[in-house]
């Protein structure tokens, strides 16, 4: 890690540039390419980011200007941002998932110049938002990194990202050494990136992220987790629109000269885990909850052996790791580590391996609330995994657990630099030089998410003795029941998912005398016991619909209520019969559930249940 003082005066593209003169060979990103690992250093960073940068300026781009990138994560993703940030502009991610409708929403409402698009299914949502939602002024030119099935579009507003490349390459001699004087001129508190917000009660809200608040995030990252200079591989496999995946890939790459590995999409993060082992991972509650079913499945198909072994090694292990998580990872007793010995050599080193995590040093769980008993799963296999809690107006992460602070179903105590306080409604408030900037022309939004100089996150929790902090809810999902009484859906939607069954949980309520629920099962799992039972079906609806399924959900329930009060208790429950999909808008691009959209849309299910 460079010194401290450094950074206070860094930006992104002069971070790029001090690695590309000082380590240009040193490993800076792998792409799979073919079946096989290909490899950039940091001069191929540098280099291909000032290309891409001259190649803008020749298309017109200047200062100020606003570059969006609609696409699977890529080293052209990174280019762009760079490239765009280097010339005193931002650049915006839109989500690959995001229909044509919201992706016009983000380009009008920045106002971008630039979209620089994965493939053909990208740029053919540009087109529709200009063909079908009306013309985008500001909107230069489109980049597209795939051309494959492109070749009779219309070229006139559509380029390659080659061309772009070699447009900036055949202009080096012309603009000299501007690419570096531009860089010099980018300000610590400027705009870097802005990050249009998930949306769960609305239009999603462009956070404007600078170059100060992103780096100062990382470093105090590296700093909690003692992971800056020791040469950290990381796999990019969550969207980079999302911050904390940007913070933990593209920012803390830069911070730390960390290794960056593409994973060729959200389905294969699994295999690409094993191929590369890293020694940092980042993963949402989903992913996590996914490699917990993946165990269970696995054990499925082992040996009687094996399933022997695994059935009696894991509730040894969530007792030795249920009294390390209060101890703060340390093993309680001499006793507990010999024994995690014996189960870690017959048991749980496979299945560390198995998870691709065997190398891992540093594990985070983030992006939203996690059942503790989750975590305590991993903890049982020997892989600390450490809850954070942030937010994109706090430029990522602002929280986190680490070696000595691990309490069960906290987030952890706030980084060096971060102060937080409980406002009278039971609000976290949080304060930092990492807050944002505002939100983009929105001036009413901005002053409503400040009480004074301290952020407010729009979550409901508690600070406990040790400065830790406890997330309960968020604000505006508590759900007061008839009866005047106050219930955390969170809490209870969050145990329902430890269930390997239950993909989602939409806890309701409001204003009724007894909790429903509307119940997502998940189709991997549920479509494994089902062929097991020997039931047929065609697809997730004809699954869902099974008489079969619905008791083994209804089981599952009923051990679910024994561990909350009776009010708490789910009374009655729906199965869905399709997945929630953000296409359909029953889910943000993080897969965060629209609750409000989702009562409305099955409104005609939750009605019947009050009902009945």
């Amino acid at each position: 890690m460079l010194d401290p003082s450094f950074y206070d005066k860094a930006t992104l593209p002069g971070l790029l540039k001090h690695w590309s003169d000082t380590t240009p060979d040193r490993l800076a990103f792998r792409e799979k390419d073919f079946g096989i690992w290909e490899r950039m250093t940091f001069r191929d960073y540098y280099e291909k980011t000032k290309d891409f940068a001259y190649g803008l300026i020749a298309l017109g781009v200047k200062k100020g200007d606003f570059l969006a990138v609609a696409g699977e994560n890529t080293p052209e993703w990174m280019y762009s941002d760079l490239a765009m940030q280097a010339l005193g502009g931002a650049c915006i991610g839109i989500y690959p998932t995001n229909p044509w409708i919201e992706l016009r929403y983000i380009l009008d409402h920045s106002g971008s110049s630039i979209a620089v698009c994965g493939d053909q299914e990208q740029t053919d949502k540009v087109f529709d938002a200009i063909e079908k939602g009306g013309a985008l002024p500001n909107l230069r030119k489109i980049i597209c990194v795939d051309m494959k099935g492109m070749r009779k579009y219309p070229r006139d507003m559509l380029m390659s990202f080659d061309e772009v490349l070699e447009l900036g390459r055949s202009k080096r001699d012309e603009y000299g050494d501007e690419f570096e004087r531009c860089i010099a001129e980018v300000k610590p508190e400027d705009t870097a990136v802005i990050v249009y917000t998930s949306g769960t009660t609305g239009m999603p809200k462009g956070a404007m992220l600078s170059h100060r608040g992103l780096i100062f995030g990382a470093v105090k990252l590296g700093q909690r987790h003692d992971i800056a200079g020791k040469g950290i591989e990381v796999v990019c496999y969550l969207p980079l629109c999302h911050v904390a995946e940007r913070l933990c890939s593209s920012v803390q790459q830069l911070v730390h000269g960390s290794a960056v590995n593409f994973g060729e999409s959200i389905d294969t993060v699994a295999e690409n885990l094993r191929e590369i082992s890293p020694s940092f991972f980042l993963g949402v509650p989903r992913i996590w909850e996914k490699m917990q079913n993946s165990i269970i499945v696995k054990k499925k198909d082992a040996t009687r052996l094996q399933q022997w072994v695994i059935d009696r090694s894991i509730p040894l292990g969530l007792k030795i790791a249920a009294r390390r998580q209060e101890n703060g990872g340390r093993f309680a007793s001499i006793a507990d580590q010999l024994q995690f010995l014996v189960l870690w050599l017959i048991c749980f080193r496979p299945l560390q391996k198995y998870l691709g995590l065997n190398k891992a040093r540093t594990m985070l769980c983030g992006g939203a609330t996690v059942s503790p008993e989750v975590l305590e799963f991993f903890w049982a296999l020997g892989l600390k995994v450490y809850q954070v809690y942030g937010m994109t107006e706090l430029s990522g992460i602002s929280h986190t657990q680490y070696w000595g602070c691990t309490g069960k179903g906290l987030s952890g105590r706030p980084m060096e630099g971060y102060e937080h306080r409980i406002a009278e409604d039971g609000e976290i408030l949080v304060r930092s030089p990492a807050v944002f900037n505002g939100y983009l022309n929105d001036e009413q939004a901005t002053r409503s998410t400040f009480d004074g100089d301290w952020l407010k996150t729009g979550d409901i929790g508690e600070i406990r003795s040790d400065n830790s902090i406890a997330v309960t809810d968020r604000k505006k999902d508590i759900i007061i029941t008839s009866g005047g009484k106050n219930i955390t859906p969170s809490l209870i939607e969050n145990r329902a998912k430890d269930s390997p069954y239950i993909r989602e949980c939409v806890l309701i309520g409001e204003r009724r005398n007894f909790l429903a629920a509307l119940i997502q099962v998940d189709f991997e799992t549920v479509g494994k016991w089902a062929q097991e039972q020997g039931l047929a079906y065609t697809n997730f609806k004809s699954l869902s619909e099974r008489a079969e399924v619905r008791k083994l959900i209804a089981d599952e329930i009923d051990i679910l209520n024994t561990e909350f009060s009776r009010v708490e208790n789910i009374r009655k429950f729906t199965l869905l019969s399709k997945e929630l999909d953000h296409d359909d808008g029953e889910v943000t691009a993080t897969m965060k559930v629209r609750r409000s959209v989702i009562e409305e849309k099955f409104k005609s299910l939750v009605d019947a249940m009050y009902q009945g």
